[in-house]
C-alpha cells in the first residue's frame, strides 16, 4: 500500500519530545533520521520504514521504526493529513 500524507502535524508533546531526542544524536545519525523523514513523507507505508498499525489502547494509530530499537507514533488523519504523537524506544513511547 503506498500513501503519501498531504501535510505533516507535529501535536505539542511530539515537538518537544523531537527536539530532546535530536539533540542526543551524533551528525550521523541526524542524517539517517532526515533520511528516514524523506522516506515517510513520499510513502508512509514504505517497507524500509517497517510502519505497523498499532493495538489496543494505541489501535488508531500506526508507527515507524527510525533505528532498531526507536520509533514515531503516528495517526492518519481524515483529510489525509498525518499527526505524529511521539518519538522514542518502543519502551518509551505514549
Amino acid at each position: 500500500m503506498d500513501f503519501k500524507p498531504k501535510y505533516l502535524l507535529q501535536d505539542k508533546a511530539f515537538k518537544r519530545t523531537f527536539n530532546k531526542y535530536r539533540n542526543r544524536l551524533s551528525d550521523t545519525d541526524r542524517s539517517k533520521l532526515r533520511k528516514r523523514f524523506e522516506i515517510f513523507r513520499e510513502n508512509v507505508f514504505d517497507n524500509r520504514l517497517r510502519t505497523h498499525k498499532l493495538k489496543g489502547a494505541l489501535s488508531e494509530y500506526h508507527a515507524f521504526s527510525i533505528s532498531p530499537s526507536d520509533r514515531i507514533v503516528f495517526r492518519i488523519l481524515d483529510d489525509g493529513g498525518v499527526l505524529l504523537v511521539d518519538i522514542g524506544s518502543h519502551d518509551e513511547v505514549y
